[in-house]
């Protein structure tokens, strides 16, 4: 799976690069996935098969440190992420509870060992953490680096909100025990914020938006279908179902009943897993008993070439999420090749379109509305194609990956100066 949050942290530690910082790029548990150049250490730490073993057995809390490393060598992480490993939030509980409390949780050696990475061999001015699971590390980082501690928020909620019980509960409670480690967090969208500060009990003021950018490279550079016959929607994202194919689909039946056969296709690439193939079987056997098996097109996950040529033979994206989205990578990506969006009123959305003028807001969780939507695009190819415009202008121009890198860049000075 191209993860989101590798995504995006990798852009931004590339663009820090390109303006001339000194990142190391650490990955945790596994190797990290992307679709541009990979700048991320040939190392990695807290890895996955160590961190399972010493949550489910004393003895791997003290194996000397050559059983580690090859135990977390990139080639043995991947291929054990290959083997489909679970990541269903159920079955992870106690292993979340113990890698948030850090020194005191049964990864302590862990810790230890990155920070005696960082303060030995790297020593940073400025440690920034990708997601609030790993805000137990912040107290030791502070003590033994004495350099600010910054951690980002995009979308662990999801996560944390599918943990069972008794798990869930003292993972909250020990979250907004470990977030006053960190001196700042670093949100993807001001929905976000008002989200996750009172989610974690910090002071607003101690959460700083810095909305996402993408490289624009390459994005726009395709042929765009010339004929609008046959008006094509895509779905770029995960196949599962908080993002809403289902909905799509449900849409796409609407709009061919309204405007009959042959005139609408739905394109649709996107990882998906094995806890989800059941989800997706079922949406392409009402596909067939709807007679629209011809309609649909699925293409699988698809690399970054494959991203900007799929982009490039749409009319319009639509992946209408049934949570509130805090990022919208996708909505970014779709606006750099000049395709228009329709995309639920809810979560970080309304504040992309308002920012960039590139698509159209509909009621949540309702086909009939995203169709109309949708059949408004259709209907006006002129006010489709000025849409496009203005969302490819404002991407350039505001939602680059340089452009998030100044912006975290302003954040981490304001910390670095005090």
């Amino acid at each position: 799976m191209l993860c989101g949050s590798c995504l995006n942290d990798n852009a931004l530690a590339s663009a820090l690069i390109r303006l001339g910082h000194d990142v190391a790029l650490v990955p945790i548990y596994t190797p990290i996935r992307t679709d541009e150049e990979d700048v991320s250490l040939d190392r990695v730490f807290y890895g996955a098969i160590s961190v399972y073993l010493e949550q489910r057995s004393a003895l791997f809390r003290h194996t000397p440190w050559l059983v580690d490393r090859l135990l977390s060598s990139p080639r043995v992480l991947s291929w054990a992420a290959g083997r489909g490993t679970s990541i269903e939030a159920k079955e992870l509980g106690d292993l979340t509870l113990s890698v948030l409390q850090g020194e005191h949780g049964h990864q302590g050696k862990e810790l230890a060992r990155l920070v005696a990475w960082l303060r030995d061999e790297y020593r940073p001015d400025l440690v920034h953490l990708s997601n609030s699971l790993l805000v137990g590390m912040a107290r030791r980082m502070r003590q033994e680096l004495g350099v600010p501690v910054l951690c980002s928020v995009q979308g662990e909620d999801i996560f944390l909100d599918e943990l069972e019980e008794p798990y869930r509960s003292r993972v909250a409670e020990t979250l907004r025990e470990r977030a006053p480690d960190a001196d700042g967090f670093i949100s993807t969208s001001r929905f976000y914020v008002e989200h996750m500060a009172p989610y974690l009990g910090v002071p607003r003021e101690r959460m700083h938006c810095v909305a996402l950018g993408v490289n624009p490279a390459g994005f726009g550079t395709g042929e765009r279908p010339q004929s609008e016959r046959p008006f094509v929607i895509g779905y770029l994202a995960r196949i599962c179902p908080e993002k809403g194919l289902h909905l799509l689909v449900q849409a796409l039946k609407h709009l061919v009943d309204d405007t009959g056969p042959g005139r609408i296709r739905l394109r649709v690439a996107g990882w998906l897993g094995p806890r989800d193939q059941a989800y997706f079987d079922g949406i392409m056997d009402q596909v067939r008993e709807w007679g629209l098996a011809e309609a649909v097109e699925h293409r699988g996950e698809i690399d970054r070439a494959g991203k900007i040529e799929f982009l490039s033979s749409l009319h319009v994206l639509s992946v209408p999420t049934t949570y509130k989205e805090p990022k919208g990578r996708f909505v970014l990506e779709a606006l750099a090749s000049g395709v228009p969006v329709v995309e639920p009123r809810h979560g970080a959305f309304p504040e992309i379109i308002e920012a960039t003028g590139g698509g159209l807001l509909v009621e949540p969780e309702s086909p009939r509305a995203l169709a109309n939507g949708l059949r408004e695009l259709l209907d006006d190819p002129g006010r489709r194609a000025e849409l496009g415009r203005a969302g490819q202008a404002a991407v350039r121009r505001d939602y680059s990956d340089e452009a998030m890198a100044r912006r975290t860049l302003a954040v981490y000075e304001r910390y670095m100066g005090s």
